[in-house]
């Protein structure tokens, strides 16, 4: 293993357990890790759980895990971002730490694109987080049907195919850079970063399997940073996000591990119909709060849930 990949190996470590010890910090002044109501604890568990596996083998958790909440009725649609972004922080880190060790790509376009995608998710964080609730609807319901595009795309063309090459120079590596920057900002909104990275690092002449450690590493690097944003401006729901952490961590060491892989064909036209309901579940309830706005009539109240 090169010495840059162990540095940057050493960092997320450090990054990650800074993020843990504050958020933990947070939770205990805010009088939040008190005992959930075992309902929303089980939910939240098997919810990290499950898709965080998935996530591990490269389906992505966001459209999912989403979809989950508004079933159960978990997570105010306003927090939706803020509590994705938080709690499934950590199980990224892990599958981070296990794939840059694993597969190897060039140490310059693997740390140039991982911090492209951690500045764009400090950015948009910091405007996503006091987004209004309509605003969060509108955002991530046109989100979800992007994120439902791409893996259409996927479904249908397969994953481009890249040769072998495991780095990016010049105009080739200014693109990637600036892709995984507008991804970073996405993520925020609750888009999922894997699908869309695969296809741009493919598309630029990578090997595929070098998109593992791209993808993965940028989610473990920006979203503690993110999740800073959202757990200081309390947008995001504390208990939940911390349900999917404890549920995520050990489901990403079973499927990195034990697992490995799965044919996941079946899996990947579920979270499609997912990302394409849940998208369009949402832009009709942005549309029915504006028109009641519109109306001069009270908008209809979030989704309870416990915090």
């Amino acid at each position: 293993m090169t010495d840059a990949r162990l540095v940057l190996l050493g960092l997320l470590v450090v990054v990650a357990g800074g993020f843990a010890g504050w958020w933990i910090a947070c939770l205990r002044r805010a009088h939040a890790v008190r005992a959930p109501e075992a309902g929303v604890l089980t939910k939240s568990l098997a919810i990290g759980a499950v898709t965080n596996f998935f996530d591990t083998l490269g389906v992505g958790s966001f459209a999912p895990t989403t979809a989950l909440f508004r079933v159960f009725r978990l997570v105010p649609d306003r927090l939706l971002p803020g509590t994705l972004n938080v709690g499934h922080a950590l199980p990224s880190v892990v599958q981070a730490l296990v794939f840059i060790a694993i597969v190897e790509v060039e140490p310059r376009t693997l740390v140039l694109m991982i911090g492209a995608a951690v500045v764009g998710a400090w950015l948009g964080a910091s405007a996503v987080a006091g987004w209004s609730r309509r605003r969060v609807r509108l955002g991530m319901g046109m989100a979800l049907l992007v994120a439902a595009s791409l893996l259409a795309r996927q479904l249908v063309l397969g994953t481009p195919a890249g040769a072998e090459a495991r780095a990016l120079d010049g105009v080739r590596l200014a693109v990637g850079v600036a892709g995984n920057f507008a991804l970073g900002v996405l993520m925020t909104v609750g888009v999922g970063l894997y699908a869309p990275c695969m296809i741009l690092v493919t598309l630029l002449g990578m090997n595929a399997k070098a998109a593992f450690p791209i993808m993965m590493g940028s989610c473990a690097f920006l979203m503690p940073v993110a999740g800073v944003r959202f757990v200081a401006t309390a947008a995001y729901v504390p208990r939940v996000a911390l349900g999917l952490t404890l549920g995520g961590v050990p489901a990403v060491l079973v499927a990195a591990f034990v697992v490995r892989s799965l044919p996941l064909g079946a899996v990947r036209v579920l979270v499609l119909a997912v990302a394409l309901y849940t998208g369009v579940s949402l832009l009709r309830a942005a549309r029915g709060e504006g028109s009641a706005g519109s109306r001069g009539q009270p908008q209809s109240r979030s989704a309870s849930t416990p915090m």
